[in-house]
């Protein structure tokens, strides 16, 4: 057990089981949260489960993305996020706050400690890129899953974020190829599903789940293929990334430049009432 760390409880062992249950069959889908009231909100929409972004989250803390946060910025966040909904919550540790396993490692722990029952964890060293090299991944992938097991919560769901068509990493004929090599190694290092932002052709998908050993996950935003489209690829799940983030401050400037310029008020009419909001953080 960690030091200074709770015993898990049957709550979050619960939470687990359940998370781990949605990537079984079919398709689930994850608007992702930036803060309790936007976990709230999401949770109380019906959401199955919680994700947040890593994107939104330091927008929010006054920083750029691209693993600008601190590890303690990142565990504050998924401890409020935790504290407020009863739904499951996977965290984006982006590139696990340091580049050794032993890094890694120590964000796992945290995370469990916070309240989360999944992660996301990338292969790339910086936004752009380069990527870490498969066997280095691989070792910081097996970490984390030491770490779930070290923490007390070893059904963690650990997804495995390869940065590949993101970033553009290396020649286009050979991504596919590389992403199949990683999800291979991730597999064995005790990653649970394989996250691939940056593709979403249909057949390229569809290729991909035949032949990947790991769940496929990819992320959306406006002008995607449908979630019926998705489904039929066969992968198990769907997020926004910042989608939802920024769709939110395009609503606080259309606000405010309706106030200023007009002097009306019509963008705020579909606003969540305040007591609505209200009830969801009083617990």
């Amino acid at each position: 057990m960690a030091q200074d760390s709770q015993p898990i409880t049957d709550t979050q062992h619960n939470a687990a089981a359940a998370f781990r249950a949605l990537h079984e069959q079919g398709l689930f889908v994850l608007p992702n949260a930036w803060d309790a009231a936007s976990a709230a909100v999401i949770a109380a929409a019906g959401a199955p489960a919680v994700a947040t972004t890593s994107a939104a989250v330091s927008w929010s803390l006054g920083t750029g993305d691209g693993q600008q946060l601190t590890r303690d910025d990142t565990i504050g966040v998924i401890r409020r996020i935790a504290a407020v909904v009863d739904v499951p919550v996977t965290a984006d540790i982006e590139g696990g706050y340091g580049p050794a396993p032993e890094d890694v490692a120590a964000t796992v722990l945290a995370a469990v400690a916070a309240g989360a029952v999944g992660v996301n964890l990338e292969d790339s060293t910086a936004p752009g890129g380069p990527l870490f090299d498969t066997t280095a991944q691989s070792d910081r992938l097996r970490a984390a899953r030491d770490a779930a097991q070290q923490a007390g919560l070893p059904e963690l769901v650990i997804n495995a974020r390869t940065d590949v068509y993101l970033f553009g990493i290396g020649a286009p004929e050979n991504r596919f190829d590389e992403v199949l090599t990683r999800a291979a190694a991730y597999a064995a290092a005790g990653a649970d599903s394989l996250f691939v932002p940056g593709l979403l052709d249909l057949p390229t998908l569809t290729d991909l789940v035949a032949k990947s050993p790991l769940p496929i996950n990819v992320m959306v935003g406006a002008g995607a293929p449908s979630v019926a489209e998705l489904a039929a690829t066969g992968i198990r799940r769907v997020s926004v990334g910042s989608a939802v983030a920024q769709a939110a401050y395009k609503l606080a400037e259309t606000a405010t430049i309706e106030l200023l310029e007009h002097g009306t008020y019509t963008t705020l009419e579909n606003a969540i009432d305040f007591g609505a909001i209200q009830s969801l953080l009083s617990r």
